[in-house]
């Protein structure tokens, strides 16, 4: 697998395959460098992997914001932030029924995984996480897509809650890494994202954590992200790629160029070659025509339809692009 590589990436395969991580220094080297031959060799590499670890598949995902803006927390990037002056729509949580619908319409539109999200400091309790828990019981017992949440901070008591649900997996991202964390966030800290993350998976839950780059972090302080996450050993990591937002401290910034973002998800990949790369948020704006080359990047998943706040693609745009690559989405995960 390492044979016509050059040395550097070579050796970074080889020490991969052999359990351990890449050299922090080398991978952000490839995320500053921009040579075009470098670049197809690093994707290629990710992409062998990907390829290795889960065959000509991609998974698709689908997220309903269940509960939208006037969240108490002040992430710089976040329009639902109440401390911002975002535009976001902001609405109270939605009915256990239409959860279920918006589920079935994503199943319809080729997601094999659907993510109820809510705005807000950490899970909903009582009535709230009662009518959450009627949905994903519903979804369960259909057995036409698999449930996930990402419901905010947690602890075992509601997560356990949530598993005997039917929950399948629990997201909830880093967002940066520790030593940046604190320059986009300060109403909660890194530990308590950490802590959340181990309690899903002390109840049981399957885990989705992963990040959003492009805040103005270093490309040692991406690769320390990519770190992070890979001490944590999720089954599926989403990739947020930054789209800059009126009325937020990060509206002025400049979004990542689509080769840098690739050589991220490559990065990224080879940090974690088990985990589902799932790119998310973002990827429509920042890679613009070279979406498709994510896959080729090691991508294994990307999310489907509109996102929290932004619109995404059509559905049927990404299933022409598996297709044109010679890939095919993941089949349906809950069996009958």
């Amino acid at each position: 697998m390492t044979q016509d590589f050059p040395t550097e990436i070579s050796n970074t395969i080889q020490r991969v395959m052999d359990g351990g991580l890449p050299e922090a220094e080398q991978a952000a080297a490839w995320l500053e460098r921009s040579d075009l031959g470098q670049l197809g060799q690093l994707l290629a590499a990710a992409g062998r992997l990907r390829g290795a670890n889960e065959g000509d598949v991609v998974e698709f995902c689908a997220i309903v914001n269940a509960r939208s803006g006037h969240c108490s927390e002040n992430c710089a990037f976040c329009a639902q932030s109440a401390h911002h002056q975002g535009q976001a729509e902001v609405y109270p949580l939605l009915s256990a029924e239409e959860m279920v619908r918006r589920g079935r319409a994503a199943a319809e539109a080729g997601a094999q995984r659907f993510g109820i999200v809510t705005s807000g400091r950490e899970c909903p309790k009582g009535e709230a996480l009662d009518e959450i828990c009627r949905a994903v019981e519903v979804l369960t017992s259909e057995k036409v897509i698999a449930p996930c949440a990402s419901l905010g901070l947690i602890g075992q008591a509601r997560a356990r809650r949530l598993a005997d649900a039917g929950l399948v997996r629990y997201h909830h991202n880093l967002e940066a890494g520790p030593s940046f964390f604190p320059r986009i966030c300060t109403t909660h800290t890194y530990e308590d994202r950490v802590d959340t993350v181990k309690a899903a998976q002390d109840a049981g839950l399957e885990v989705c954590v992963g990040g959003i780059v492009g805040l103005g972090e270093t490309p040692l302080e991406r690769v320390e992200l990519a770190q992070a996450v890979a001490e944590l050993k999720p089954q599926s990591i989403p990739l947020n790629f930054l789209t800059p937002i009126p009325g937020t401290p990060m509206a002025n910034h400049q979004p990542l160029k689509p080769l840098e973002a690739l050589a991220t998800v490559a990065v990224f990949k080879l940090f974690n070659p088990k985990a589902v790369v799932r790119t998310c948020g973002g990827r429509q704006q920042v890679l613009g025509n070279l979406a498709p080359l994510m896959y080729l990047a090691g991508a294994g998943g990307t999310m489907i339809g509109n996102y929290l706040t932004t619109e995404g693609r059509q559905p049927v745009e990404d299933i022409n692009d598996l297709a044109a690559l010679g890939l095919k989405p993941a089949a349906k995960l809950m069996g009958e």
